[in-house]
């Protein structure tokens, strides 16, 4: 789920270093295990089978990566917009910024539409079930409820124990083993370029997601830092088959009503699994399913907010807080009232800030420790032609997706943020090179 972005100083994050090898794992673990993972792998499956996994073991290999830049977040401490923006000037904060905000309404809109098709099991219409989710997002957001995070994080772990009682109950588990051993054949067997497209925008924005790096800077050490990064990869990845799983048994047991929804499989098997006990058990099955999206829903609401304010982009101010919020939530209503399949959509978004990202990241990292000396116009110009490349992808990606390269909008998305970014880069550092009257590097 999402976390709450750093809101202390250095100094008072490095006192508070007292996570262990498995309270970081868990945390790391929990930050993705959430409805869009749950329900949108459940979807995929659906539709493709064992390869519906895809996305989950991508977040599970993009949580190991992140082992590599673990010891840069434990030494840096500070988020990557303030890194950038510290080096090459306050536009590219303020942009790098704008893109994580980007990004996080694109994830709301996922906890949305999520929370929506678990209401529509209990018989809730889809467009009732968004106007009361946005409504009480942008209300709970507003309110002090940080230390409730943990009670979501208990009641979405929950859904693991729930999700293996299901699978258990159905067919004892054979799906699930059956479902890992056809994953990689059926993966195969799929355009290399969805394959890539899912595989390279979900471990490139997992690597960078403030939401596992506010969790690494506070391990003990660095290499329980790196150790929990690769310990919660691997607990993703052998969870990444269980919605799947759950989703392949269901269709071949028959239990499934012929007009389902691929967002309303597992609510619907919870509550036909809990409701063969008792029917009480149903409806709880279906609450640790849905509560869990409030306060996550929230949190992404609250992290945009206060990414805004930390911007200094408006006053921070009683009033202002509830505009940006206000904004924030109807924007995500509006993105949710699209539809579309969950992860497709959260992998059009991770695109888009991923792609812009890595590049003045990179010329970041090498100036550290290559020497080799990017000046911040060039970092500025690429960033900024690479973020409106990486818009206008997203933007056609909602509108009109048929649209897009490569039969794969992720890997579209990707090349124009990364191909444009990097020529722009490139091209100014040349022409400085060629003309450093003309161009300063300031």
């Amino acid at each position: 789920m999402r976390g709450v972005i750093l809101e202390v100083g250095i100094t008072a994050v490095k006192e508070q270093r007292q996570l262990g090898l498995v309270s970081l794992a868990t945390l790391l673990v929990s930050a993705h295990y959430g409805l869009g993972f749950i329900l949108g792998t459940a979807e995929k499956s659906f539709l493709n089978g064992a390869a519906g996994s895809l996305y989950a073991i991508a977040i599970g290999l993009g949580t190991i990566a992140l082992a590599f830049l673990a010891k840069f977040y434990w030494v840096e401490v500070e988020q990557i917009w303030t890194l950038l923006g510290d080096r090459y000037g306050k536009p590219v904060k303020i942009g790098v910024g704008l893109m994580s905000w980007t990004s996080l309404i694109g994830i709301a809109a996922v906890q949305l539409i999520a929370a929506a098709a678990i209401l529509n099991v209990a018989g809730i219409p889809t467009l009732t079930s968004l106007i009361f989710l946005a409504i009480s997002f942008c209300l709970i957001s507003l309110l002090p409820v940080e230390r409730a995070s943990l009670i979501f994080r208990v009641l979405l772990l929950s859904n693991i124990l729930a999700l293996a009682y299901c699978l258990w109950q159905i067919d004892g588990g054979i799906s699930y083993f059956e479902t890992v051993q056809n994953f990689v054949p059926e993966v195969g067997a799929m355009d290399v370029r969805g394959t890539l497209g899912v595989m390279i925008s979900t471990v490139l924005l997992v690597a960078i997601d403030m939401k596992c790096q506010q969790f690494v800077v506070r391990a003990k050490s660095i290499k329980i830092a790196r150790w929990g990064c690769i310990v919660a990869g691997i607990c993703l990845m052998i969870l990444a088959f269980l919605p799947g799983a759950v989703a392949i048994a269901a269709q071949r047991s028959g239990v499934l009503p012929g007009a389902i929804d691929g967002k309303s499989l597992i609510p619907y098997v919870l509550f036909w699994v809990g409701n063969r006990t008792h029917p009480a058990i149903g409806i709880i099955l279906i609450l640790i399913l849905a509560v869990p999206a409030l306060g996550i829903g929230s949190n992404i609401l609250r992290i945009q907010t206060k990414t805004v304010l930390d911007l200094e982009l408006v006053e921070n101010r009683f009033t202002n807080r509830v505009f940006v919020t206000s904004l924030n939530a109807l924007l995500a209503f509006g993105i949710a009232l699209r539809g579309g399949e969950i992860v497709g959509l959260i992998l059009c978004f991770y695109a888009a800030y991923a792609s812009v990202l890595w590049v003045p990241l990179i010329a970041y990292f090498l100036s550290d420790f290559k020497g080799f000396i990017v000046s911040p116009t060039s970092v500025r110009f690429g960033f900024a032609i690479g973020s409106l490349a990486a818009l206008s992808g997203l933007g056609i990606s909602l509108i009109q997706p048929q649209a897009m390269w490569f039969d794969s909008v992720e890997l579209t998305i990707l090349v124009l943020g990364l191909g444009f970014s990097s020529l722009g880069l490139l091209g100014t550092r040349a022409i400085e090179k060629l003309f450093p009257v003309r161009v300063g590097s300031s």
